[in-house]
C-alpha cells in the first residue's frame, strides 16, 4: 500500500469496495508508446483521501486494515463504491466555453455540403460567434460557461482548460477571461484560462491581419497579463486565420510576458513546427495534418499532441487524427472535447474516448492516459493531476461499469456515476447533466 501522511485534514474519505482501480501511475509523464497502455489496474481497491490530497492507494484488504485507518475510523467517511471502476477524473484541456449562442446556421449548412472553409467565408465560423460574446454581458457569459463546467464534471471532468477567442478586441477578451474567472469561483473542479484573441482576424481588420497581431502582442497580452487573468497564450494557425510567422510572434510575446504557450496547427492543412516548437509550447492541437518530418522533433519533446476527434465527427469528416502513427512514432498525444459552439458542442470525455477507440484505433487504456495523465501533462499539471497517487490531489470519477473498457463501449450514455473533487464527493443533478443551470 503506497501512502503519504497528510498533516492534519480536517476529513478523510476512504472510498471502498473499487472493483477496478486504474491509477495511472507509473512511467514518465508525458505517457509515450507502449507506456500509454498502462493504467495501472488494481482490482478490489480503495483509496483514501484527505485535505484535499490523496493520502493512500491499494488493496482494500490491506488499506482497512491499516493501523493508522483503524485507529482514526471516527473521522473517516466510508464510501462504498459498489464494485465499479474509479479513474482519476478526466482532465479537458482544450474547450472554447465563452459563447453566446450554438451556431445552428452553420449546422444547417454543413448539412447541406458547405465545408467549414465555405461557411466561414459566408459569414458563418468563428467570426459568426463575434457578435454574440461582444453585446453579451459578463454576467450572462459566466453563466453559461458555469453551466458547461457543471456539465463537464457530470460526465467525469474536474479539471477545465478554457479559452476565450469570439470576443476578438481587447474589452470583450478581458471580459471573457473575466467571466471565465467568475465561472471557476462556482466550480469545484479546476479551471486554467488561455487568451486566445489569435482566434481569427475580426472583420475590422480584414486584409490588415498584421496589425492586428500587433495589437494582440503589444496590448492584450501585456494586459492581461498584468490582470493575471490567463495561464496561456493559444493562436489558431492554419490557412484563413494567422501565418506561422504571425502564430510565432503571438507566442513570442506571450513568453516575453510570462505566458505559457500553446497553439492550434495542422487542423485542416500541414504546417512545419520547428518555429512554434522554438517557443517551448505546453501543447500542440489537432495535428490532423502533421507532417513526417516533425515526428522525431515532437517524439523527443515534452509538447503533447492534444486530438480533438469531436470536432472531426461534427465536421463530417471521414478522416480522423491519425493516433496510431503518432503513438507508434513515440509522440506523446492527449485527448480532449474541444468543447465550442461551431465544430464540437459536447462536453462528454467518455464520447471523445469512444470516437478515438472506433475511429482512431487507440486501445481503451490508451485513450484514457490520453485524457488523464497526459492531457494533465499537456496543461504541465502531471505533479498535481491526472493519476491516483500519494500526495496528488484527490480528483477521481467513479463509473457505473464493472470494466474500464466500458466507459468508451458505451458510447453516447453518460455512465459517471459520482465524483470526488479535492477529497469531496459531488452532488449531481439534471441541470447539470442537460448543460442548464
Amino acid at each position: 500500500m503506497a501512502r503519504k501522511r497528510d498533516k492534519k485534514p480536517e476529513h478523510y474519505l476512504l472510498l471502498t469496495n473499487i472493483g477496478q482501480l486504474l491509477t495511472m501511475q507509473g512511467g514518465a509523464s508525458p505517457r509515450r508508446g507502449p507506456d500509454l497502455n498502462d493504467v495501472g489496474l488494481i482490482s478490489d481497491a480503495a483509496v483514501l483521501c484527505g485535505g484535499g490530497k490523496i493520502i493512500a492507494v491499494g488493496a482494500r484488504r490491506e488499506l482497512v486494515r491499516d493501523s493508522w485507518v483503524r485507529e482514526n475510523q471516527r473521522k473517516i467517511h466510508i464510501h462504498d463504491c459498489g464494485g465499479r471502476v474509479v479513474l482519476p477524473a478526466f482532465v479537458d484541456c482544450h474547450t472554447h466555453p465563452v459563447f453566446a449562442a450554438p451556431r445552428l446556421v452553420d449546422f444547417e449548412k454543413r448539412i447541406a455540403g458547405a465545408n467549414y472553409e465555405e461557411i466561414a467565408a459566408a459569414g458563418g465560423g468563428i467570426r459568426s460567434s463575434v457578435a454574440g460574446v461582444r453585446s453579451a454581458s459578463r454576467r450572462v457569459l459566466a453563466e453559461k460557461v458555469s453551466a458547461a463546467l457543471k456539465a463537464m464534471l457530470r460526465h467525469g471532468t474536474s479539471v477545465v482548460e478554457a479559452k476565450s477567442g469570439y470576443g476578438l478586441d481587447t474589452d470583450s477578451e478581458v471580459k471573457s477571461l473575466q467571466a471565465i474567472a467568475d465561472a471557476a469561483k462556482g466550480s469545484p473542479g479546476t479551471v486554467k484560462a488561455t487568451l486566445l484573441a489569435a482566434h481569427v482576424v475580426p472583420q475590422e481588420y480584414s486584409g490588415k491581419a498584421d496589425q492586428y497581431v500587433e495589437k494582440v502582442c503589444d496590448e492584450m497580452i501585456p494586459l492581461v497579463a498584468r490582470k493575471k487573468l490567463a495561464q496561456y497564450v493559444d493562436v489558431f494557425c492554419e490557412r484563413g486565420a494567422f501565418t506561422p510567422e504571425q502564430s510565432e510572434n503571438v507566442l513570442a510575446a506571450a513568453r516575453r510576458n510570462g505566458l505559457e504557450t500553446r497553439a492550434h496547427v495542422c487542423q485542416f492543412t500541414p504546417s512545419r513546427l520547428a518555429g512554434l516548437l522554438s517557443h517551448n509550447p505546453a501543447s500542440l492541437d489537432h495535428m490532423d495534418c502533421v507532417a513526417d518530418h516533425d515526428l522525431a522533433a515532437l517524439s523527443s519533446g515534452n509538447t503533447v499532441v492534444v486530438l480533438l476527434p469531436g470536432a472531426n465527427y461534427f465536421l463530417g469528416h471521414k478522416e480522423f487524427p491519425d493516433a496510431r502513427r503518432l503513438i507508434d512514432q513515440g509522440v506523446p498525444v492527449a485527448l480532449a472535447t474541444d468543447y465550442n459552439p461551431g465544430t464540437s458542442p459536447t462536453p462528454s470525455m467518455p464520447f471523445i474516448l469512444s470516437l478515438a477507440c472506433t475511429h482512431m484505433r487507440m486501445t481503451p487504456g490508451e485513450a484514457i492516459a490520453a485524457g488523464t495523465i497526459n492531457a494533465a501533462s499537456a496543461l504541465r499539471l502531471q505533479n498535481q493531476k491526472g493519476s491516483i497517487e500519494p500526495g496528488k490531489d484527490a480528483d477521481l470519477a467513479v463509473f457505473d461499469v464493472d470494466d474500464y473498457r466500458e466507459i468508451a463501449y458505451w458510447f453516447a450514455w453518460n455512465r459517471c456515476a459520482e465524483m470526488v473533487v479535492s477529497g469531496q464527493l459531488q452532488n449531481f443533478d439534471d441541470s447539470a447533466a442537460n448543460g442548464r443551470e
